[in-house]
């Protein structure tokens, strides 16, 4: 009979707070879902989009680009705060973690500011027509996942803040900039495309 090999990892650290992690990898695996969900908006949009001459329908009036655009900031300026959370966590710095997660969901809560008031701004609703159901649809997408990951990031704030800032938080913070960033980047072709598309193309009045 032979003999079973024994591999000896005791000299390996219980946790990687790197992108070498398997949680690193499964958050990133989410991200990929996510997008999947995201790419089929997007393309049923599109799909809507060719079945029409004029797109918005007659009547609906093309979102405004101010709010939306300057909605971008504050936006983008959260990947700061989420970078210095991360870079604390990689580097075992509470100061850090705290200070960028406390950054992020500051930027990150003006931009849901900014978009209640764009939102509110719509001369149409989800069932308005199919141009008012596919705006909504993903707008509520992308402000859903926004406001689940803040959540995430509130609660481990105060868990840091506690005093409870172990591998285990370590990790946590360090991957949750993963979902951040996508949420991010996923925004720009939708905010091109809900907000410029139809100017570049052409629209109803």
């Amino acid at each position: 009979m032979t003999q079973a090999r024994v591999l000896d990892v005791s000299s390996l650290p219980p946790y990687e707070i790197s992108n070498r992690s398997p949680l690193w990898a499964g958050q990133l695996l989410m991200c990929m879902i996510e997008g999947a969900l995201f790419v089929i908006l997007i393309a049923t949009y599109f799909y809507l989009r060719l079945g029409v001459d004029v797109w918005p329908p007659p009547g609906t009036r093309i979102p405004g680009t101010l709010i939306p655009t300057l909605a971008l900031i504050p936006l983008i300026a959260s990947c700061v705060g989420s970078w210095i959370a991360d870079e604390g966590a990689k580097s075992n710095s509470r100061g850090k973690m705290l200070w960028g997660s406390a950054i992020n969901l500051a930027m990150a809560g003006v931009f849901l500011a900014l978009r209640a008031v764009e939102w509110a701004g719509l001369n149409f609703r989800w069932n308005t027509d199919a141009h008012g159901s596919i705006v909504w649809d993903m707008l509520f997408l992308h402000t859903y996942d926004v406001v689940a990951d803040l959540l995430v990031t509130a609660v481990l704030l105060a868990i840091v803040a506690i005093g409870r800032d172990g591998p285990k938080q370590r990790i946590g913070v360090h991957v949750d900039s993963v979902l951040w960033y996508f949420l991010v980047a996923i925004w720009i072709p939708m905010y091109v495309i809900i907000y410029w598309g139809p100017r570049l193309v052409g629209a109803g009045r």
